[in-house]
């Protein structure tokens, strides 16, 4: 039997798709999303960044280089690989 020439029914033919509708409310009136605060959450995150390196360099400032040199050569290779 070759199933490569075996003819489908032409239920099995058809896309099987699931029909979507928007909801009545968007997303402006969704109470659980947090609208406007992404500069605050970078502020935030590039201010632990700093207090960490910080209170690392208090106790060894060779650890404090690397993890600097180390961001530094993150940041240049992340902007490197995105603009290539």
């Amino acid at each position: 039997m070759n199933l490569l020439l075996q003819e489908l029914p032409a239920s099995e033919l058809a896309p099987k798709t699931v029909q979507e509708s928007q909801p009545p409310s968007t997303a402006q009136e969704d109470p659980l999303i947090a609208h406007n605060l992404q500069k605050g959450q970078y502020v935030g995150i590039i201010g632990l960044g700093i207090a960490l390196i910080a209170a690392v360099g208090f106790f060894s400032r060779r650890v404090e280089y690397a993890i600097a040199f180390a961001v530094i050569l993150s940041v240049l290779l992340i902007a490197f690989f995105i603009f290539i």
